[in-house]
């Protein structure tokens, strides 16, 4: 008889474990499968979902690669522009990227004296209007909020973009939707001329 009740108790721990595993919290991979299943798109961004419901601003909060871009826009503020209706195509360069500037170059520009360099920087990375990956045509022009031009070479596929300054950036994930316009995440900060 205690074999027989070792037997149940065993198959039934084995049925709650099997069930605690279907209903295990939603790891980031099964939130964007049920976002696909709601109807929204998203993109996968520094962990995190993106999704195309949300502003650029409630999104671009939520990755982790982009904490240097968001602390810089906050410093700039740049916060309600982007949140605003837009639409806006923003190339949004990682903390890598921010890396690869001069030792203390971020400290230097987040500093309320340098709001408008900082903010001439920034503004140098968002194009107004909706521009999706294929828009981004080889040779086109890309007239900045701030001012000044990018231009962009698409070759096999590969998306980059050059700034003013001769420095390229190539696009490492294209078409990440918002409701208010379109992320292409960039591995290099773009500079403007002046």
């Amino acid at each position: 008889m205690s074999k027989r009740i070792a037997f149940l108790s065993a198959v039934a721990f084995s049925a709650l474990a099997l069930t605690a595993t279907v209903i295990a919290p939603a790891s980031a991979q099964d939130k964007h499968m049920k976002s696909e299943m709601s109807g929204e798109k998203t993109v996968m961004v520094g962990g995190a979902a993106m999704f195309p419901s949300k502003n650029i601003i409630q999104n671009a909060v939520n990755s982790k690669d982009h904490t240097t871009l968001v602390a810089a826009v906050k410093a700039a503020g740049l916060v309600e522009t982007l949140e605003g209706k837009g639409p806006f195509t923003v190339f949004a360069p990682t903390n890598a990227a921010f890396g690869k500037l001069p030792a203390g170059t971020v400290d230097t520009l987040v500093k309320p004296e340098n709001k408008a360099t900082l903010t001439k920087i920034l503004t140098y990375h968002v194009v107004p209007g909706r521009l999706e990956a294929s828009d981004l045509t080889d040779g086109k022009k890309l007239k900045t909020a701030e001012g000044e031009t990018l231009t962009v070479s698409n070759s096999g596929g590969k998306v980059t973009i050059t700034d003013a300054k001769g420095g390229s950036s190539t696009v490492t994930i294209p078409n990440v939707n918002q409701s208010n316009g379109v992320i292409h995440v960039v591995d290099t900060v773009l500079m403007p001329a002046s």
